[in-house]
């Protein structure tokens, strides 16, 4: 009952992860706003910035991942390799978001010190859109680092507490 159960938890988790990355790469790559500022004209749009870019792809490989991962039986002893890959994905979520958090903060605050003006004011649908994506997005790493520290410790037991 108890293996069961943990198989049930496990599924939840990977299908929370699946929803959060998919929902991240969807309302990133569907931010754009365009603005007037007096008689300047300009486009806010995820495809302006490499690192929004960076970061809608990630979330997408992570979700076709976990997509895949779904479908992987419970019995197979693949499940090591998918510890392997939960590694990847979790680094791969962690720079992308490092990334689109650094860029977005230079958007909401500017830099004076660059002579970088803040964008928010003019174009707040866009960074409420951005700022929805990066909450989605850190949700997804956070739950595939659950996924992670709960394979490491069930695949490799680190503390040898299973008897033989």
């Amino acid at each position: 009952m108890m293996g069961k159960t943990k198989r049930i938890c496990l599924l939840l988790l990977r299908l929370l992860a699946l929803g959060s990355t998919v929902s991240a790469a969807i309302v990133m790559a569907t931010s754009h706003e365009e603005a007037r500022f007096f008689t300047l004209s300009f486009e806010a749009k995820y495809t302006h910035t490499p690192s929004f870019k960076y970061f809608v792809i990630a979330n997408s490989v992570a979700s076709v991942y976990g997509f895949l991962v779904l479908f992987l039986p419970a019995e197979s002893l693949l499940w090591r390799l998918v510890l392997c890959f939960d590694v990847i994905m979790t680094m791969l979520l962690t720079s992308s978001i490092a990334a689109a958090l650094a860029v977005a903060q230079i958007g909401k605050d500017g830099n004076s010190y660059a002579g970088w003006l803040p964008i928010c004011d003019q174009v707040a649908n866009y960074c409420s859109q951005v700022t929805g994506a990066l909450v989605m997005g850190l949700l997804g790493l956070l739950v595939y680092l659950l996924l992670l520290l709960y394979s490491l410790h069930s695949l490799l037991d680190p503390l040898l507490l299973k008897k033989p």
